[in-house]
């Protein structure tokens, strides 16, 4: 049986954009994961140590999102490629990263990439 682990709304200040300035000045962020894994033990034993922890997947987000990137596009698939290879027993990552108030000109709550591997 499979189960989905949802982290919604994690906020970070970091350094992602393709202009100077961004990688100078920082924006903030959200990510939004949906994590699908094999549900195991985990319940039947109500054991953490047999699940994905969410403490853990918290922090590789925040290591992930330390590294400057110019594209939010690459930042996902790092979150995605970085969740996949700490935790064998995930199946799949739905990952959205989004910036909020982007310097586009212009009034705008935010711009985002959804990718899912």
């Amino acid at each position: 049986m499979k189960y989905r682990i949802t982290l919604e709304r994690m906020e970070f200040r970091a350094f992602h954009g393709c202009y100077e300035l961004e990688q100078q000045v920082g924006n903030r962020f959200t990510v939004d994961l949906e994590i699908v894994t094999e549900l195991g033990e985990v319940a039947a034993k109500d054991d953490v140590r047999l699940a994905v922890n969410y403490l853990e997947v918290y922090e590789e987000v925040r290591r992930v999102m330390a590294i400057t990137c110019c594209t939010i596009e690459r930042v996902a698939l790092n979150i995605i490629e970085a969740l996949k290879a700490r935790f064998e027993a995930i199946d799949t990552v739905r990952c959205t990263v989004a910036k909020l108030a982007p310097p586009l000109g212009g009034k705008l709550r935010s711009v985002s990439v959804t990718l899912e591997a």
